[in-house]
Parts: C-alpha cells; structure tokens; sequence
C-alpha cells in the first residue's frame, strides 16, 4: 500500500470510530462531532475512559498498536458499564464492532466514577501480563532486540551459542512494514510454525533518523535479501518467491564493503579500493586447510589442544546427509564424479562417509586427511606439531553459484572482483555485461519493471542504457571464508534490509553441547555483557550489571518491607 491508500484507509477508520461512538461521546458529556476529528477525537476518548493521553500515540506504531486496540475497546464498553467476560469476548473477536451495537441498541449509561482497578486477582494478572507485552513489543521493535548466533561464520568475534543485543537505533529504528504480526516473534508462530504475519497490508519502507552510518567492518544484523532470490544459484528460471522485508531471515555478518567501494577478493583476503582491507583487532580470518598426518585420524588423536576449545575445527558432515538416497543418485549420474574435488572428499570420509564412496572416486589415503578451520596462528601451530605430514591451503574451483553467476568470470570464493558496491544517487552503464551485476536491484530491491528485448534493456517501459541508484548497498561477508554463505553467493545488501547493530553479547554458552547440563557447564562467564565492537580484548561489565540487579532487588524488598509496615 502507498502512503496515499493509507491515508484513505485512516479516514475510513475515522469515519467508522464516528458512527460507532458519537452516542457514547454525547453520554460522557462531549459534542458529537468531537468523535468525528482525527487524533482530537482520541485524546477525548482518553479523557472519557480515565487513561493517559499518550495512550494515543501508541495506536499509531505499527505492531505495538495492535495489542492496544482491544486495550482500548475493553476500556471503552467498561466505562459505559459493560463488565462481562462475554462483552470483553464480542468486543475482541469483533474488532471493536460490538461497540455499534452498544451505541446504538443499548441504553449505555457513562460512568464517569469507574474505578480503575481490575475487580479480581485475575484480571490484575492479565491487565499487567497485557501491558509488560506491550512495553517489551516496543522495546524489541523500535530499541533494542535480542538475537542468538547459531553459526559459525564469524568464528571468533561472535562465538555459536552467543546471545546478543542488537540495537536498533544506530542506523536508525525500521519502522516494520508488516503491520499486522504477532508481537515479539519473527517469521513464525512458535511450535506451530505457521506464518506469525500476513502478507497485506504492507506500510511503506519508512526509517528513523539513525544516531550513525554504517562504516567498513562493522558487524550489521539484517534481513537475507537471497529469502526470495530464485537466481541466488545462477538458476535463471523466474521464479520468485514473495517474503517482506521485515519477515526475511535474520542474518549477522561483517560489512567489510560499503556503499560506494570497488571491492576485489584475493585469495580470500579483500581489497577496498585497491587496498587489503585491515580488520579490527577481534576478527580473525580463518580458512580450510587440508591437514595430513603421519596415521589415520579420529577424535582420539586429533591435536585438539591447538584449535580453539570451543570446537575441535574439523569439519564434519554428517553420514545422514550422505546416505540420503537423492545424494547418492545425483552422484551416480554425476558424468564427471572427480568435479567433487579431492579436498572435499577428504572430509567427506574423515567425516564418516562409507568407505565405498572413497573406493568409487579411486581415493586412497584419505583417512590420514582432514579439512580443518584455522586462523594463521592455529595453522602456523599445527605444521609444527610432530603428527603433522603437511598442512595446505584449500583452493576452490570456480564456481557459477559465486554473484553475479556468470560462468565467463571463472570467479571463486577466494578470487573474485573487482566489483563496484552501489550508492544512493550513483548512475551506472546498463548493458549485457553490467547487468547480471544490478538485475535484481533494479527488478526486486528497487521495485522496478525491468524488460530485455533482444539486446536493448526496458526499465518501466522506457529503453535504458543507465540506472541512478535509489539507495545504499553493502558486502556482507564472514570472517569464517570458507565457512559462510555471505555476499560472495547472493550478492549486494540493501539498506531497506539492516535491521541494527550488534553492542553487546549479554549469554553465551556451548549450543552444541550434548545435554543441558553440560550447557550450564559451558557457560562463557568472560563473555557475558561484553561489547561487541572496539579494539583490544573484549571487557566484561558483568560484574557491573550484576551488582545493578543485586541492588535493585534489594531496594524492591525493602520496599515492600516497608510497606508492609
């Protein structure tokens, strides 16, 4: 919905408050016509029902209003004597339309004495549950959200099992553009996993003010654009499926590149502008490495002490996925099965996978071979260990997944660019070659209709051969290279889809562990309310909250000491 069709959508819920309460509005001693004014007639209605004036202001935030309305509506038939479960039941699955039949049918009397306090425990209990929703949906929506990592792609800055606060205000609140969702969940209900939301009405991308932009090397929290990208995979067949912005799936990773930057990777390492990009001193990159030792390996005789203790840095895959019969097929009527690559297939055996596989593919060895995530100091450790055989750098192949899936760029994972980051206000040349590049900015970022014809390009109906950028975009990439599914697969971020900035890791411990006891054995004590960004080690302020939550809950009980006196 546009702005316009908003507006007329408001007038109309104007004119509906008008006929269904101007009788109330005349039993409480107001005009008529005070029902009939936009935004006035609400603060009157406020005045009526006894309640504070900035109520008003809530019914205008998107999410947060929804829970608000039935606020209202119970307050409003209350005040005219309606205190009946049942009337608080036709109100709510009515959608505040049993108010007409209280104006009308009705000898509604205006109390204008009515006490505001709920008549029973149980109503305390739910007018309170009622409210704290309400403060938290504001709080998760337009200030401050909790987020977990379930990945490792930023693999020593944020660690799997770290739980976060992203704040919101930054780059500025996004005002959510499905309005009606349950609160405080994202894409789905829990347990059901149905749609928490509906498709339409959809508001249009609106943002506050933010206090800073976003610079190079920032951690961004943001929405996947590739959630609704058919053509993430080179697949060119059209199809595309629909998911809002605000619904997308959540992602975390480092904008290494900002709008405006000619970015270029180098085996794995990324040039800005022509230069290494130099990372905070937190970041470590980290790579696959082919590790070879001098006997067969398992978990018994891995140099575990050398990686990282919060994993063991092999990368394992499952024997599930590899017996899964669609796998086994597609490599069965694989022509050319070595396309797999002998590094791969290293860990696919090392990982569990039958031995026939290995015998299939004519690989022998292979048991003494293991991929392993390292940084330079863990790699530089292990070719000095005495096990070791030789310790060597995984190199991809090209790959036509890599953005803009072009087959003639020979592009990988670890090479690929130089490749320009779109700006607000920045016209680019449009043709055959650049627009594999900005197709779906123009198409599905930037809600264009985009046409080829033959060789001649048609945006909105008129031939093009430049496009002016409408907003800005980013390269989000994992500090974890070879373990990230980032910009390199699906290309630029937009703007439209930050959703905040990471500030502070408040829980961590290790999701993986085996049982929930040994997830309180692992809890990372040093990481709790720990800063996500700046230089140096992380600075715990653990110490600091605590005492704040020890010295509140003093002062509530001794409050109610008090009290009680």
């Amino acid at each position: 919905m546009t702005y316009i069709e908003w507006f007329i959508f408001f007038l109309a819920i104007q004119v509906i408050h008008f006929l269904g309460t101007w009788k109330l509005y005349v039993k409480a001693g107001r005009k008529a016509w005070e029902a009939a004014v936009p935004v006035y007639n609400g603060i009157v209605l406020m005045q009526i029902i006894k309640r504070p004036k900035w109520w008003i202001i809530l019914l205008f935030i998107p999410v947060v209003n929804l829970l608000m309305f039935p606020v209202i509506w119970i307050e409003t038939i209350r005040t005219f004597g309606f205190y009946k479960k049942l009337d608080s039941f036709l109100v709510i699955v009515t959608l505040g339309l049993y108010i007409f039949y209280i104006n009308y049918a009705t000898e509604a009397k205006y109390n204008a004495e009515r006490s505001l306090k709920p008549r029973s425990e149980l109503g305390e209990w739910v007018s309170s549950i009622a409210f704290a929703i309400i403060a938290a949906t504001l709080v998760h929506t337009y200030f401050m959200q909790p987020f977990t990592i379930p990945t490792s792609s930023l693999e020593k800055s944020l660690l799997v099992g770290d739980y976060l606060f992203v704040s919101k205000f930054h780059y500025g609140a996004r005002v959510p553009s499905t309005v009606i969702a349950a609160p405080m969940v994202h894409d789905s209900l829990p347990f059901t996993g149905t749609a928490s939301y509906l498709k339409s009405p959809q508001l249009p991308y609106t943002r506050l003010p933010g206090l800073q932009k976003i610079k190079n090397n920032d951690i961004v929290c943001f929405n996947w654009p590739a959630d609704t990208l058919a053509t993430m995979w080179g697949d060119h067949s059209g199809k595309f499926t629909y998911k809002p912005v605000d619904k997308k799936t959540n992602y975390v990773k480092r904008s290494v590149g900002i709008a405006g930057d000619s970015l270029e990777i180098k085996d794995g390492y990324v040039y800005i502008n022509g230069q290494k990009n130099k990372l905070p001193y937190r970041a470590k990159i980290q790579f696959y490495y082919t590790y070879e030792a001098k006997s067969a390996i398992d978990r018994n005789n891995f140099p575990q002490f050398l990686i990282n203790k919060e994993r063991t840095g092999v990368y394992k895959i499952l024997n599930e996925y590899w017996n899964n019969p669609k796998v086994q097929e597609a490599f069965d009527k694989s022509a050319n099965l070595s396309k797999i690559g002998s590094d791969s297939l290293y860990t696919e055996v090392a990982g569990g996978v039958s031995q026939d596989l290995a015998s299939r593919l004519k690989m022998t060895n292979v048991a003494n071979k293991i991929n392993i995530n390292l940084t330079e100091e863990e790699f530089n450790q292990l070719k000095k260990h005495p096990s070791t055989v030789s310790v060597k750098k995984v190199n991809y192949r090209a790959d036509v997944g890599i953005f803009p899936h072009v087959k003639e760029n020979e592009w990988s994972q670890d090479n690929m660019g130089p490749i320009y980051i779109p700006k607000a206000g920045a016209t680019v040349k449009i043709d055959a070659k650049s627009l594999p590049f900005y197709e779906q900015i123009i198409k599905n970022y930037e809600n264009n209709d985009l046409q080829i014809v033959g060789d001649n390009i048609f945006i909105n109906g008129k031939k093009a051969d430049s496009y002016t950028f409408k907003q800005d975009y980013y390269w989000m990439m994992g500090d974890n290279r070879h373990n990230s599914l980032d910009a390199r697969y699906y290309g630029y971020t937009p703007f439209d889809h930050v959703l905040g900035k990471p500030v502070m890791v408040w829980f961590s411990w290790d999701a993986n562990a085996a049982s929930f006891g040994e997830k309180i054995k692992s809890i990372r004590w040093d990481r709790m309310f720990t800063t996500v960004h700046g230089d140096g080690e992380p600075v715990s302020y653990r110490y600091f909250v605590f005492a704040l939550i020890g010295l509140y809950f003093g002062y509530s009980f001794y409050k109610g000491k008090k009290a009680k006196k």
